[in-house]
């Protein structure tokens, strides 16, 4: 008793999500233990939790030792009495008994109301008003006191004697948000007993006039019959068709030319006379014996000509007609037949009009207001889904403060409402409907009204509502729940520094092993290699460095004005226009770099040093010239060199192209003013890359992170710093210009202040990219998989694609990939494993089978509460298509080793959790170059909408 007092105390006033009732459950259970090992349902629980409860309380009672004892709360709100009323042989009783639960029959009942009506009478109680008493036996029952909350217990289970075995009864019973006991009372007993003879004799007609509304609708002797009103309409339509004098078989048989299908059908005598029948035209041409066998050769061998042959005589018309009929039979008979269809509609309405009428009357026969007293409203409802062995449970619960109803579906409550209940609760639709109705007295308020305060007045509500131990067990089970909270928080903040403090350092080590030795320590030097201090490695501590130089201020805000006028003058003026736009008018012919694609022609690689984590490679692009590329692997922004063949990112090929298209700014003005050149050439065409609608096989945010940055409005250092960061990358000292322009863009990364920049923001920035081409491995892996028709693997990889996208979009609509193109191949992933695992066990065959309910117990039902979690249309019907599936083999003959697998599979397919748990660890994910990750995206989308377009 305490723990439920605990349980229920946590649902009042906890600050947790949900509460655990493993104690309570456990507690129960024991005390709940048979002698026979079957599982209980929930019907069965029920009546032992109410009996339990309410020895409990007679015990606490006793226990105090209160002289006046109290009422049981029990008793008082859930049990009531009715009154037995009958004949037992002959001899009248009366008899009062007490009831928690009522139970009530659903086989062979539309509507609570009916099967209320029938479970208050049992057996011939005729003579129970009449005057002379028989040996029938009989009775009936009488409400006497009804409890504030009436519980009515939905019997959908019945024994088939056949099969051997319990089945659901799935029929479809109505029961209405209001109900008025009255015409079940003890008091309105004699009122009732009239209203229900009343009823008996309006039934008695109602089937008499439908019989007789059925020889109307259904006229005819034979096994197809017609509604009587279209008989005499086809009669009255063929009497007065036009009439013809032949016979249309006679009109088609003469029309058969001869040795046609009509002509086989001869005797052999008759051959002699068609040949004597001949033409004189064919007897002329031929002659003696040759011409009579010839004639008879072309009898024997007869040409089929379909059009010919078939077609009808030009005077037969397209529907039937009398061949003899006069102007006045035809009149009289138009006259009698208009009559009698009259006559038969004036019936058949007047008929329908009195089943309507009597319908009427049967539903308004306790309308009056003497019959509207006992008012009880429906407060929840206990719903089952699946077969009689095995099956899933929720509640609705109405809200009377929200006025609105709830969905309690394991961990899961959400807001409902009456149409969702009536789909889910009436039956008859699918493998879910109610198994329990709860109804509470709707005048005693103290049900459902709010608590107030007796000193101040005020509402109370929460904590406020309980008594001063169980507030102070709840208050306790809070501070647990903060201390848990802040544990955890704390060791997430721990988990992310030392996942930071592994990356500082992890680049820290690359730096130092790929670290170039330099002639001149100034970083603006030309001729030299930069410092080792200069290289960006991506190290936050290192990028916080002050700059060697004096004018940083000046130097920062000459880069933030390009990155500025790059974006003006790109909303301003088309793109095509824009990188070809110079920042000076050009002074002398000196031919500048022109490029019209996005990327340069492919370049020549020949490899020159091949070394663990380290690779050199020389690369000539036209145009451009010849140069040396040092790469390392595992970074997203870097170059990914396999043995045998190089790679160059598209983030390297863009800054190639902005520094090749401001040579002529270089000559000029300098490598500052061709950093600022080149800088804004880049920018301007990422952002047009950005503002482009793009087909599905390609996603420019795979080739430069500044595109992601920029659909996703990332701020503005954390895009000017990640931009210069390319322009100062090592590999673009290959010769004079690069070099130069390359320090110039080390310097000014230099000269960016700590506090300007916030490297927390920017690692977080960089990381959640990351992230996204994680997600986009697990995403192609997994469709690559399924379209290999390897559903086992690509479920594990979709699953956890879908996963992690989710959580990207959380942050914004371009984070990650469309969901609902994720959702429905993990769904389809789903449905197709559920279909082999399914012919599996159909198999019969033992390892098979085995087999089949591995995938399911394994993969397939460990998915379904992810589908189930966010409530969405498909994801429901799938869920509920591969339930079906499975409980369509309970009616089905196998043997008892599967009916064993069978029975011990389906509560887990039914009952399986909404709390998400993972089923499999993550597998894990190569590291993929840029040009190779997006090349495989565009095969695998590509090959998706061909397989799309092929299916439509």
């Amino acid at each position: 008793m305490q723990e439920l007092r605990n349980l229920f105390s946590l649902m009042v006033g906890s600050k947790r999500k949900y509460v655990d009732p493993s104690r309570a459950v456990e507690i129960l259970k024991d005390a709940f233990k048979s002698s026979e090992s079957q599982q209980q349902d929930v019907s069965e629980f029920t009546h032992k939790l109410l009996d339990w409860l309410e020895d409990a309380f007679k015990m606490k009672t006793e226990e105090d030792g209160e002289e006046d004892k109290p009422k049981n709360p029990m008793v008082e709100l859930f049990y009531g009495r009715f009154l037995a009323v009958g004949v037992l042989e002959g001899k009248k009783f009366e008899n009062t008994e007490m009831f928690g639960q009522y139970p009530l029959q659903v086989n062979g009942f539309k509507d609570l109301h009916e099967c209320l009506e029938a479970a208050m009478i049992e057996g011939e109680i005729e003579s129970l008003h009449s005057a002379e008493n028989s040996a029938r036996s009989g009775q009936e029952h009488w409400f006497t006191e009804l409890p504030p909350v009436l519980t009515f217990e939905l019997s959908r289970f019945e024994f088939n004697q056949a099969l051997g075995r319990p089945e659901k009864i799935h029929n479809k019973l109505e029961f209405p948000s209001m109900l008025y006991m009255d015409r079940y009372m003890d008091r309105n007993r004699e009122i009732t007993r009239i209203k229900r003879e009343e009823i008996r004799r309006l039934k008695e007609h109602l089937t008499l006039l439908q019989q007789r509304l059925e020889r109307y609708l259904s006229y005819g002797s034979g096994p197809k019959r017609f509604p009587l009103a279209d008989v005499l309409q086809y009669a009255m339509e063929f009497a007065s068709s036009k009439p013809v004098c032949t016979s249309p078989v006679e009109d088609i048989d003469s029309s058969a030319p001869p040795g046609g299908t009509t002509g086989l059908q001869l005797p052999p005598s008759s051959l002699a006379e068609q040949d004597s029948l001949a033409s004189p035209e064919s007897s002329g041409s031929a002659s003696g014996p040759a011409s009579t066998l010839s004639a008879a050769q072309q009898q024997r061998a007869p040409i089929h000509k379909p059009f010919t042959q078939s077609r009808l005589p030009p005077d037969l018309p397209m529907h039937p007609a009398p061949r003899h009929i006069t102007e006045e039979e035809l009149r009289v008979l138009e006259g009698c037949l208009h009559r009698w269809r009259s006559e038969v509609e004036n019936d058949t309405r007047d008929l329908q009009d009195s089943i309507k009428r009597i319908h009427r009357t049967i539903e308004l026969m306790y309308s009056d207001k003497s019959m509207m007293q006992v008012p009880y409203r429906l407060h929840a409802v206990l719903v089952h889904e699946g077969q009689a062995n095995a099956g899933h449970y929720w509640a609705y619960i109405y809200d009377p403060h929200q006025r609105c109803w709830m969905k309690y579906n394991d961990i899961s409550v959400t807001k409902s409402s009456w149409e969702e209940l009536v789909r889910d609760s009436f039956g008859g639709y699918r493998n879910a409907s109610a198994y329990c109705l709860m109804y509470i007295n709707d005048k005693k308020p103290f049900l459902t009204e709010e608590e107030f305060d007796k000193e101040t007045g005020q509402i109370l509500s929460g904590m406020d509502k309980l008594p001063p131990d169980l507030k102070q067990y709840v208050k306790e089970d809070n501070e647990l729940f903060v201390k848990e909270i802040e544990e955890w928080n704390a060791l997430q903040a721990r988990k992310a520094q030392q996942e930071k403090m592994a990356v500082a350092a992890a680049a820290a080590s690359a730096a130092s092993s790929t670290s170039i030795s330099s002639s001149s320590p100034q970083p603006m030097s030309i001729d030299g290699s930069p410092p080792d201090n200069a290289a960006p490695q991506q190290d936050p501590e290192y990028m916080e460095q002050p700059s060697l130089t004096n004018d940083s201020k000046h130097l920062q805000e000459d880069t933030e004005r390009a990155i500025s006028r790059a974006t003006a003058e790109q909303e301003e003026r088309s793109p095509e226009a824009l990188l070809n736009a110079s920042l000076d008018p050009p002074t002398s012919p000196q031919p500048e770099v022109q490029l019209t694609t996005p990327s340069i022609p492919p370049p020549d690689f020949v490899i020159e040093d091949e070394s663990p984590g380290h690779h050199t490679v020389e690369v000539a692009i036209p145009n451009v010239g010849t140069f040396v590329i040092e790469s390392e692997e595992g970074g997203y922004d870097d170059e990914f060199l396999l043995p045998g063949q190089a790679m160059m990112t598209p983030n390297m090929q863009g800054v190639i192209m902005a520094i090749g298209k401001s040579s002529r700014v270089y000559e000029k003005n300098g490598p500052e003013a061709a950093f600022f050149k080149a800088l804004k050439l880049e920018y301007a065409r990422l952002l047009r890359f950005a503002q482009e609608d793009t087909p599905p096989q390609n996603d420019y945010r795979l080739q430069h992170i500044i595109v992601y940055f920029l659909q996703n409005q990332a701020p503005k250092k954390i895009l000017e710093r990640t931009l210069l960061t390319q322009f100062a990358d090592r590999n673009l000292a290959f010769d004079e210009r690069c070099k130069s322009i390359m320090n110039v863009a080390r310097a000014k990364l230099d000269l960016i202040k700590p506090e300007e920049v916030n490297m927390d923001e920017y690692e977080i920035w960089h990381q959640d990219y990351r992230n996204f081409r994680e997600t986009t491995i697990f995403m192609i892996t997994g469709l690559e998989l399924f379209h290999k028709t390897n559903y086992v693997e690509a479920l594990i990889y979709l699953t956890y694609s879908y996963q992690y996208n989710k959580e990207l979009l959380s942050k914004g609509l371009y984070r990650g990939h469309d969901e609902e193109f994720l959702g429905h191949y993990r769904r389809d992933c789903l449905l197709k494993l559920n279909e082999q695992a399914a012919a599996m066990f159909e198999s019969g065959e033992e390892p098979v089978v085995t087999t089949g309910l591995g995938i399911m117990n394994e993969l397939v039902v460990p998915c379904i509460p992810l589908l189930l979690v966010h409530d969405t249309e498909r994801d429901l019907l799938a869920v509920e298509d591969m339930r079906n599936r499975w409980c369509s083999y309970l009616g089905q003959e196998m043997e008892p080793n599967l009916q064993e697998k069978l029975t011990d599979f389906l509560p887990k397919l039914l009952d399986c959790s909404t709390e998400i748990k993972s089923f499999h660890d993550p597998p894990k994910v190569p590291a993929y170059s840029t040009l190779e990750l997006c090349e495989r995206y565009s095969h695998i989308m590509t090959t998706l909408c061909n397989v799309a377009n092929h299916g439509r």
